[in-house]
């Protein structure tokens, strides 16, 4: 495509508040003729980093009521130095194996203001964390937890992000859990997975939660029971994305037994150096090429 004249500012309704159109109108409206508006965008805390990136490069973007962001676009940015967030799905990735090990882990750096719904969660579930200026603590100390009911939600709900690798803490929690996928419509594949591990886990097309839905009354597997705890043992997984990787490796670290992953450079993509951090932590987990693997 091509844009002879240059791009002008527009009105875009967006039918879903996705991240990624949301962040990609936000750079190309900054350099537009005229004023953009974006309604029903979304507004993850990575989107306020962004916009803060871009005001610092002389963009100037307003945040309006009702998911409406609008953009008064200039005819250049300059350079700027940003200092980025902190990776909020890696460290409830991290919190949730501390958890799965029983493991005591203080993350440096990780935000509480951007890991609220995460927090929150872990506190009706018993699970003990501590929270001071520079980082949080995780301590996975404790009994079993107890069950609990999810909803993956847009910002400031539940991430989806998150569901795959607490889906496998569910699986050590007491009691039955229910999980319901209100973002993507196919994001329990991984649990098949879990099942051959030993896990106890339904699927289902009913939404079984109180969140408005894109899905209901659709033959989507979205909603996810799950009973424990169950103890997991170790087996073989081919990763088919990166989270359902990060869930596998969770999973794996939690079983009794050698499991062998195939497929890390899904991991690879969001995950810098997970087996490292992994291993800093206590974790035996070692990366080889496949023909050093003994069949």
């Amino acid at each position: 495509f091509a844009a002879p004249r240059g791009l002008h500012g527009a009105t875009i309704n967006l039918p879903f508040p996705s991240v990624m159109a949301t962040e990609n109108f936000l750079i190309t409206a900054s350099l537009a003729k005229g004023v953009t508006i974006i309604q029903n965008a979304a507004l993850e805390p990575e989107i306020i980093d962004l916009i803060k990136f871009l005001q610092k490069m002389g963009a100037i973007i307003e945040i309006k009521v009702d998911r409406r962001i609008v953009i008064d676009g200039v005819e250049k940015l300059h350079a700027a130095s940003h200092k980025l967030l902190s990776d909020r799905n890696e460290a409830v990735s991290l919190a949730i194996a501390a958890y799965l090990t029983k493991g005591d882990l203080y993350l440096r750096g990780a935000q509480q203001d951007t890991l609220l719904t995460f927090l929150n969660t872990l506190s009706k579930m018993h699970l003990r964390f501590e929270i001071d200026d520079d980082g949080i603590r995780f301590l996975g100390d404790g009994p079993p937890p107890p069950a609990i009911a999810l909803e993956t939600d847009v910002h400031p709900g539940f991430m989806t992000d998150w569901q795959q690798p607490f889906t496998v803490l569910l699986t050590q929690a007491d009691g039955m859990s229910v999980v319901h996928e209100t973002i993507y419509e196919d994001r329990f594949g991984y649990t098949q997975a879990l099942q051959e591990m030993g896990a106890h886990i339904g699927l289902y097309a009913k939404c079984l939660g109180e969140v408005q839905c894109r899905f209901r009354e659709q033959q989507y597997a979205h909603s996810c029971v799950v009973r424990g705890p169950t103890p997991l043992k170790a087996t073989q997984l081919d990763i088919p994305d990166i989270r359902a990787g990060c869930s596998y490796i969770l999973a794996a670290l939690c079983a009794d037994g050698l499991s062998e992953v195939y497929g890390i450079d899904h991991i690879e993509r969001g995950y810098e150096n997970l087996d490292r951090k992994l291993r800093k932590l206590g974790a035996q987990i070692e990366r080889v090429q496949e023909r050093d693997l003994v069949v």
